[in-house]
């Protein structure tokens, strides 16, 4: 069986078109493209300027656009603002190599098909099947002429449900107790149990939505950008309605509100007229809440939609602190203005000179309007694309498009929205149908057109998944730092770490609705040879076999240093070294980043003594002081950051240390609270440990030739630690543990 997703091609109007437009039309369009190089059409950009075509069908690395996005030819491109992020080149650059596919003409709608604005009630068709939407599927199996495929077995529709829900595997008993049970409505009573804790539902779906709303953790905002972390999990904790989170996020009024949404969205500051503050947010409320892309037509009339530009000023006045605002057609000023307007006008107008708050209502009222149909099409579409692989609409940011069943879609929307907008409601509809708990299927009909719905489709765990499911099984999680103190934490947590960047965990940066599942070979060394896998693995087999030592206290933590300075007084009577360190704490720019240890000094009845060389050490430094058989009893002194490391753009960040036993460079913060899962089982044996992680992990019994291959791992039948992180290895690089099928 081929790996999911291999045969996927990048979509020109939502994945290029947009880098294009926001990027590179601001110098290469009009009537005077910069180096005579006009990007406005697919036969320009190949008849090229004066340095040649920009692009070069098949020959993605080799094309001018990516040997300049890249800076391996002349001065880097684009050249005002950031440069173009690694996947944005990567996306060009396979784009490119895909044969560069440029759509000429407006995409037209499908012939008779137009996306209605208005909610469409109807009942489910007349059939056998007991579920709503299994009733629906039954009808569209029967016009493909088509039986109900099978059901995946108990062991994979629980690992399937777990992770949907949780973000986490069952263990071992969880799993053997499912499957044991005769029950008929067990997968039923399985969905209501996950989704019954509160907790556990909420760390897992906070990713999907952190996504969604451009929020991110551990990250060192500059600039006005404002999590909204904290009110985001309570609202997923309390099952808050759906409209109503809308309204908070659109409209914040009340002191818990999130207002970071709408800070959130300008976060990198103005690049061009198309990305001002107000014209995100009329970009992200339009993708969020309506699936509809209105990045082309914050430029120019869209040729990919329907969308205007006056549409999308319209829409941005609703958040701009001007209630006029000018047309700026690709960065060119029209002198033509335009009042707060509704994207659907059919639901109303906005006061010309109404203030910002009262704009600010009139959007959450229109997100929120009963006939606004678009909104409950859009989210339930967005969990079906979750749960199935691929949703009632692809791709889910053009809800023009037809679905392939919009009986079905219509159905949910106004089923979703007649219980209360309950989003757990709606997970639990989906999961508890037929289709939902079909075997998956390959993704290679995800290419198929037209696309014929077969179950759900193969789907990738994602980075926070991947990482937790490792910490579960290890027992090794990773550690969430406040002042003093560090709770071990799920990834959602903390700061994205190599290796879930790796895995498509996103820098949120921007709006992201799905994760691109293609392997990639950035992924594979990073699973094959990277420090965080390696290090997790190795200090989880030792906690696995018992052997884990413990890791010692601090005697002094200064916390999170950015300015001053601390002074420190602490008893080291007994002692015989002392290890001093000064940690990075996230500065942005490392190297130049100043601080030390100032007036040091060693005492005990015998006398005293200074330290010296300690005031400006090198961030990462640590130094080891012997005092064995010298009497001293205590350690006093200052650790202070150099004002010279306070400018914006380094923006030095620190943490010192003592200790008073060789330090754990992983457990360098006492830690405090336990785990947020119970500690895996010590194993005391090979015939243990092999089907308990098979099981863990891949949710079966490993079959004899599995069993006689893994026991070589163990020579002389010994569960030594080494040969344990090797055979953990193994099984997270196995797709059968990658994916959910």
């Amino acid at each position: 069986m081929g790996l999911p997703g291999l045969a996927q091609a990048v979509d020109f109007a939502t994945e290029v078109h947009p880098i294009l437009a926001s990027r590179c039309a601001v110098c290469h369009s009009g009537a005077k493209p910069a180096g005579g190089l006009s990007l406005a059409s697919r036969g320009l950009a190949l008849s090229g300027g004066m340095s040649g075509p920009a692009i070069r069908p098949g020959m993605g690395a080799e094309s001018l656009l990516i040997q300049r996005v890249s800076g391996k030819k002349g001065a880097t491109m684009p050249a005002g603002g950031e440069p173009l992020s690694a996947a944005q080149i990567e996306t060009l650059r396979a784009w490119i190599d895909e044969g560069a596919v440029w759509p000429e003409t407006p995409a037209a709608l499908p012939a008779g098909w137009s996306a209605p604005i208005a909610p469409r009630r109807l009942e489910p068709p007349e059939g056998s099947e007991e579920h709503p939407i299994d009733r629906f599927v039954a009808a569209y199996f029967a016009r493909h002429a088509m039986a109900f495929p099978e059901t995946a077995g108990d062991a994979r529709f629980a690992r399937r449900v777990y992770y949907d829900l949780w973000g986490l595997p069952p263990a071992p008993e969880q799993l053997d107790a499912f499957v044991r049970d005769p029950s008929a409505d067990k997968r039923a009573r399985l969905i209501d149990a996950l989704l019954g804790s509160p907790r556990l539902y909420a760390e897992n779906w906070v990713s999907w939505w952190n996504d969604l709303l451009r929020n991110d953790m551990g990250g060192n905002y500059q600039g006005e950008r404002k999590s909204i972390t904290d009110w985001l999990v309570r609202a997923l904790e309390r099952n808050l309605p759906y409209d109503q989170m809308i309204q908070a996020l659109v409209n914040p009024v009340e002191k818990a509100d999130p207002d970071g949404f709408l800070i959130g969205v300008n976060w990198r500051g103005d690049i061009n007229a198309s990305q001002t503050a107000y014209m995100q947010a009329a970009q992200n409320t339009a993708q969020v809440f309506l699936g509809v892309n209105l990045k082309c037509a914050s430029c120019h009339d869209s040729f990919i939609n329907r969308y205007k530009l006056r549409e999308s000023y319209g829409m941005a006045a609703l958040f701009s602190t001007e209630a006029q605002l000018e047309l700026v057609r690709c960065d060119v000023k029209t002198g033509k203005y335009t009042g707060p307007q509704l994207l659907y006008p059919e639901l109303g107008a906005v006061e010309e000179n109404a203030t910002l708050e009262q704009r600010h209502a009139a959007a959450a009222r229109f997100f929120t309007d009963p006939r606004n149909g678009r909104v409950a099409r859009t989210i339930v579409n967005r969990y079906w694309q979750k749960l199935f692989g691929r949703g009632l609409v692809e791709p889910v940011d053009e809800m023009d498009a037809e679905p392939w069943n919009a009986d079905l879609l219509d159905w949910l929307a106004s089923d979703f929205t007649a219980h209360s907008s309950d989003l757990r409601y709606l997970l639990r509809l989906l999961m508890t149908s037929k289709a939902y708990q079909l075997a998956a299927a390959v993704t290679s009909e995800q290419a198929e057109k037209p696309y014929v719905f077969r179950g759900p489709v193969v789907r990738r765990l994602s980075a926070e998944q991947f990482a937790d499911t490792v910490s579960m099984v290890t027992g090794e999680w990773r550690l969430l730092e406040n002042r003093k103190e560090a709770l071990p934490a799920r990834d959602w947590q903390l700061k994205a770490s190599p290796l879930a960047l790796a895995l498509g965990r996103p820098i949120r940066d921007q709006v992201f609705t799905t994760r691109d599942n293609r392997p990639t070979t950035f992924q594979a060394l990073e699973l094959a040879n990277g420090a965080s896998l390696e290090h997790t693995l190795r200090r989880g087999a030792l906690r696995l076999l018992g052997r884990s030592p413990p890791a010692p206290d601090n005697l002094f933590d200064s916390g999170v240093l950015r300015k001053g300075a601390v002074a420190f007084d602490i008893d080291i009577s007994g002692l015989k070294q002392l290890w001093l360190l000064e940690e990075d704490a996230g500065s942005y720019d490392r190297a130049r980043t100043l601080a030390g240890w100032a007036e040091v000094e060693l005492s005990g009845p015998g006398g005293s003594r200074k330290l010296t060389g300690l005031a400006t050490l090198p961030v990462g430094t640590q130094k080891v002081i012997p005092i064995a058989g010298l009497g001293y009893t205590r350690m006093r002194g200052r650790v202070a950051l150099d004002p010279r490391s306070l400018p914006s753009d380094i923006e030095g960040s620190v943490r010192f240390f003592v200790f008073g036993a060789e330090p754990d460079g992983e457990r360098l913060v006492r830690v405090a609270g336990p785990p947020p899962l119970a500690g895996p089982p010590v194993l005391t044996s090979v015939d243990e440990a092999i089907p308990r992680l098979y099981r863990q992990l891949l949710a079966r019994e490993p079959n004899p030739d599995e069993r006689n291959l893994v026991k070589q791992y163990f020579k002389g039948g010994r569960l030594e630690p080494a040969a344990l992180e090797d055979f953990l290895w193994s099984l997270l690089l196995h797709p059968e543990f990658q994916y959910l099928y």
